[in-house]
C-alpha cells in the first residue's frame, strides 16, 4: 500500500513513518513539505501522491498557547483536518486521525469508554474534538485517541514531553516535579505505531466492513497510573535509589497553567483489544523503551 505521512518528523510521526517502512510505500510530508492549514495545498498533494490511505500525525499541541492563539489551534486541529478528510475523499483513501483524552473534562472515576460524552475544557480540547467531528467527513475514517506519549523510534531524535523531563531529571541526580493527581493511560509511540499500521492493514477491503471497522478507538496502553505512580515506576526500572527524595509530588491545582487539564483521563483500550488489535501493558511499554533506547545509545557508539 502507498501510505502518506502527514506531520512526519514529530514524535509519533517518525514511528509511523518507521513502523509502516517495513512492508509499505510511504511518502512522508513535514511542515515544510505540506502545511495542512492550505486546504489547496493538500488537495493538490494527495493528489498527486494518490495515497491508499493518509495518516495524520500534524497538530497544535501547546496546550496553554492555544488560550492565546485559539485561531492557530483550530487551523491546524480542526480546518486542517477537515482539508485532509475531503482529500481523502477525492482520491479514496483510508484516513487516520490521532486526538487526544483533553477531550474529556477529567471528572470520571474509570477509565473513560468511546461511548462516553466529551466535554471539553480548554481551547486545545475543542479544536481536538472539531478535529476528531471533521476527520469523520471521510468516508473511512479512523480517530485513535493517544495520550501521555512517550519514547522514539529507533535512530529518531532523542524523545520530548513530559517522560524524557522526568527521566532526565532521575538519571542526572536532580529532582523531578510529577503530578499527584493526574491519572492516565501512558502510551508508547512504537505501539501506537503498530497498532495504527494493524488498523489499517486490516481495513482493507474497500468500502467493506473488514477487520477493524472504520470509527473511533482508543488507542492507548492498558492500564493507568497517576504520574508519580508513573515516576515511581521508571525510577525502579532505571535502578534509581531513594526515590522519594528525587520525586517532588504536586498538585494541579498548584501549578500555574493556563489551560485546564482534566485530571482522571484514563482511557479504556477495550474495544481496540475486542476489534483484534491488543496493547501492551504500560509497564511493559516503558521497559521495552528502555531497552531499546539502551540499544540504539550502544549502536551509534
Amino acid at each position: 500500500m502507498r501510505i502518506a505521512v502527514v506531520g512526519a518528523r514529530g514524535q509519533l510521526g517518525a514511528a509511523i513513518v518507521q513502523e509502516f517502512r517495513v512492508a509499505h510505500e510511504v511518502t512522508p510530508f513535514g511542515r515544510t513539505e505540506l502545511d495542512i492549514t492550505d486546504a489547496a495545498a493538500v488537495r493538490d498533494t494527495i493528489a498527486r501522491a494518490r495515497p491508499d490511505a493518509i495518516v495524520n500525525c500534524a497538530a497544535y499541541n501547546d496546550v496553554d498557547g492555544a488560550e492565546d492563539h485559539p485561531v492557530d489551534a483550530l487551523n491546524v486541529n480542526a480546518c486542517g483536518v477537515r482539508a485532509l478528510a475531503h482529500a481523502a475523499e477525492a482520491v479514496g483513501a483510508t484516513l487516520v486521525h490521532y486526538s487526544t483524552d483533553f477531550v474529556f473534562d477529567g471528572t470520571a472515576s474509570a477509565p473513560y469508554t468511546e461511548g462516553d460524552r466529551p466535554n471539553p475544557r480548554s481551547v486545545y480540547a475543542v479544536s481536538k474534538l472539531l478535529g476528531e467531528w471533521f476527520a469523520m467527513d471521510a468516508p473511512r475514517a479512523f480517530v485513535l485517541r493517544v495520550e501521555s506519549l512517550f519514547g522514539r523510534a529507533a535512530g529518531a531524535a532523542p524523545a520530548k514531553g513530559s517522560v524524557e523531563a522526568i527521566r532526565k531529571a532521575l538519571t542526572s541526580g536532580g529532582q523531578a516535579r510529577v503530578f499527584e493527581d493526574r491519572t492516565v493511560s501512558p502510551t508508547s509511540v512504537v505501539d501506537a505505531a503498530r497498532a495504527t499500521r494493524q488498523v489499517i492493514e486490516s481495513a482493507r477491503g474497500g468500502g467493506r466492513d473488514v477487520g477493524v471497522a472504520p470509527g473511533l478507538y482508543h488507542c492507548v496502553n492498558s492500564g493507568r497510573c497517576t504520574w508519580l505512580e508513573f515516576a515511581r515506576e521508571l525510577a525502579r526500572q532505571l535502578g534509581v535509589r531513594e526515590v522519594d527524595s528525587r520525586l517532588v509530588p504536586v498538585r494541579t491545582a498548584d501549578v500555574p497553567l493556563r489551560a485546564a487539564r482534566p485530571l482522571y483521563c484514563a482511557l479504556s483500550n477495550e474495544k481496540l483489544r475486542a476489534a483484534g488489535v491488543a496493547m501492551p501493558a504500560w509497564q511493559d511499554a516503558l521497559a521495552q523503551y528502555l531497552a531499546s533506547d539502551v540499544a540504539d545509545e550502544l549502536s551509534n557508539r
